[in-house]
């Protein structure tokens, strides 16, 4: 039987409409970090690195007799500067895709891409239904929701891309939003 962390773990891969604080373990993934618009040439190959490192462990994983289903991709997002992330141009923007692997998968299972381990703790999650453009209208939601509850940033923007942009109306798409935190005053 193959394993879906998709319907294994659902704390992880699913989220309300409305923010919720949840917190998450330490995974596994597969990354490539990189900088630029993320329509780019560079985003765009890593992307294609990525599914090309986690099938071959998945093949790897299968010999082995843990078969399980490539996860979806997820990436993490910043930029360099102390302006507001969604006024530096995309050309600026940082990111790491990632695709989750499940603990059957070891480092050496995994070529052409970046094993990597990510603990976020704490956690605002929320799903977003629509275009990548109208995120900002969810983001200010989980900001209203941090503010209420005396928390603040405590890790990078993270992405969980539910819904194929080439394949999904921008209208229905769905993606998970992320963010870690921490109790404000908190310096751990």
């Amino acid at each position: 039987m193959k394993l879906d962390l998709a319907k294994s773990d659902k704390h992880y891969y699913t989220a309300p409409a409305d923010p919720v604080l949840r917190t998450f373990d330490t995974y596994a993934y597969a990354t490539a970090t990189g900088i630029g618009a993320p329509i780019g040439p560079e985003y765009t190959e890593a992307v294609a690195t990525l599914y090309r490192a986690a099938y071959g462990a998945k093949k790897a994983a299968k010999a082995a007799g843990r078969d399980f289903v490539v996860p979806k991709l997820e990436g993490l997002w910043w930029v360099d500067s102390d302006a507001p992330p969604l006024s530096v141009p995309r050309e600026e923007w940082r990111w790491k895709m990632m695709i989750r692997l499940p603990d059957a998968v070891t480092e050496e299972m995994l070529t052409g891409a970046t094993f990597e381990r990510l603990t976020e703790g704490m956690a605002i999650q929320v799903l977003h239904v629509g275009p990548y453009a109208t995120e900002p209208e969810t983001l200010a939601r989980m900001e209203a929701f941090m503010a209420a509850e005396g928390l603040a940033m405590h890790g990078r923007h993270h992405e969980i891309y539910l819904s194929d942009p080439r394949k999904a109306a921008a209208e229905t798409m769905k993606t998970i939003l992320r963010h870690p935190v921490r109790a404000i005053g908190d310096t751990r």
